[in-house]
């Protein structure tokens, strides 16, 4: 049996999250009917991140087997066809060796989050980044976030919904990029926990904005959720690329 894998966009406004659930739409459930449409085989689609209600992605991965044998420009054409007209986008498309696992197999996973920072409401990027309209204090910030990366306890950076066995989490990088009144975060990390980029961000635009007075590392060593930040809200996530 083939194993494929695909790499996918998508606008995350409208759907439960990636994995598949009963309480409303996934991404998961539609890539996978768009599949059994195309093949006449009932799938498994296995994902690299399973990114929550809102969240966005550019560089999405999965991975599903089928017992025939399909051009990879027919498997990636043929399930755009039958995603129409969601907000999805299959954007490349091919066969790997059958121990390929999108999630499994990654080796980094790369996340960015996009904040606009002024006054004014937005308009174009709605649903898009998170508007934030009082002046955030960039080199607070800068200073603050490279006390993220290495390897911690992120006991504190943690949703109540996680259901990791371990807290302890490597963050490789986290750069912050300024255009204007845009701030941009570039996260990566093998793995992460639930909600715990949306937690990072929250807490250093609360830091930011001098609410938090404590430090990143004072944060770290606490390994309370209460003395970070708010959880940035998802419409400003999104899955960038996976490394392999």
């Amino acid at each position: 049996m083939p194993n494929y894998k695909i790499t996918l966009e998508y606008d995350g406004t409208n759907y439960v999250g990636w994995q598949r659930q009963e309480n409303g739409s996934s991404i998961q459930q539609l890539v996978e009917e768009a599949i059994a449409k195309l093949s006449k085989q009932k799938i498994t689609l296995f994902g690299a991140g399973r990114t929550d209600a809102g969240v966005h992605a550019r560089g999405q991965v999965a991975n599903f087997e089928l017992e025939q044998n399909f051009d990879t420009d027919t498997i990636r054409d043929g399930i755009n066809h039958y995603l129409r007209p969601q907000p999805i986008s299959i954007l490349h498309a091919e066969e790997v060796d059958k121990d390929f696992n999108s999630r499994f197999s990654a080796k980094l996973r790369w996340y960015e989050y996009k904040i606009l920072n002024r006054r004014s409401p937005i308009t174009l990027e709605q649903n898009k980044v998170w508007c934030v309209h009082k002046k955030i204090d960039t080199e607070k910030i800068i200073k603050q976030s490279q006390q993220f990366v290495g390897k911690f306890d992120l006991s504190a950076f943690r949703s109540i919904n996680c259901q990791s066995k371990s807290a302890i989490k490597s963050i490789n990088s986290l750069d912050i990029n300024f255009n204007h009144d845009e701030i941009n975060f570039l996260i990566s990390a093998k793995s992460f926990l639930h909600s715990q980029v949306r937690i990072m961000v929250g807490t250093l635009v609360d830091i930011g904005l001098n609410k938090i007075e404590k430090s990143i590392s004072e944060i770290i060593q606490s390994k309370r959720r209460e003395f970070a930040g708010v959880t940035a809200p998802p419409e400003g996530l999104y899955l960038l690329k996976i490394d392999y």
